[in-house]
């Protein structure tokens, strides 16, 4: 693929290591470029505004301004972009800020490289991605806030074993678990959960669990 045809990619974040450790990771991408870098939220404002990327990573601890301040005023310049956190974890109330300014997922910065990737190609759809070590804690801010990137689409039908594994995987049960109470081999478990995985257009339990909770398909005691 042309560099032109790449999907671009601005990141955002104060600490230089960080950031050319990202853009070693990006490097030899054959779908995304980095086209440009930022270390504070004004300057990334002004680069996506300039360089008009697909999506932007960001940091949420900043100087002159926040991630989330950053995103919120980018996406009313410019909605079509898809933003990213990039998170250590330090302050979960953070994170839900910046997804409720408009952001459509979050990664952690010690993430393995095949889930940066993973991270990218939903986030490049339009598609949320919940890292894959998200906190029982987290779902629980995320499901009491406004932030809902499922709201546009229409209610999904799922069976009613589909709805017992929802319900059990919104219960962190692994598979084996789930298999001894549904009665029901491994294999047939990981094929119903991969369906409910491509029904919600989600990659992790907790995008499972966030949507379960979303759409009324499970409870959680708060």
């Amino acid at each position: 693929m042309e560099n032109n045809r790449k999907i671009k990619i601005l990141i955002a974040d104060d600490h230089e290591l960080y950031l050319d450790g990202l853009k070693g990771f990006l490097a030899g991408s054959d779908i995304y470029e980095v086209v440009g870098e930022a270390q504070n939220g004004e300057e990334l404002i002004r680069l996506s505004l300039q360089l008009h990327p697909r999506i932007v990573l960001t940091d949420l601890r900043m100087p002159v301004m926040t991630g989330a301040v950053a995103i919120r005023k980018l996406l009313k310049a410019s909605p079509e972009i898809k933003c990213m956190i990039l998170t250590s974890y330090d302050n979960e109330y953070s994170i839900v800020e910046a997804l409720e300014a408009g952001a459509i997922g979050y990664i952690t910065k010690n993430m393995a490289k095949k889930e940066l990737f993973e991270a990218l190609n939903q986030v490049s759809r339009g598609l949320p991605y919940f890292c894959r070590t998200t906190t029982t804690k987290m779902v629980r801010l995320i499901a009491k806030s406004h932030f809902n990137p499922f709201i546009k689409e229409k209610q999904l039908l799922f069976t009613e074993t589909e709805k017992k594994i929802i319900h059990m995987v919104c219960e962190e049960k692994n598979n084996q678990e789930i298999s001894n109470k549904l009665c029901m081999s491994i294999r047939t478990v990981e094929n119903n959960r991969a369906r409910i995985l491509k029904k919600m257009h989600v990659k992790t339990s907790a995008g499972v669990a966030i949507y379960a909770i979303k759409h009324g398909l499970f409870w959680m005691d708060y």
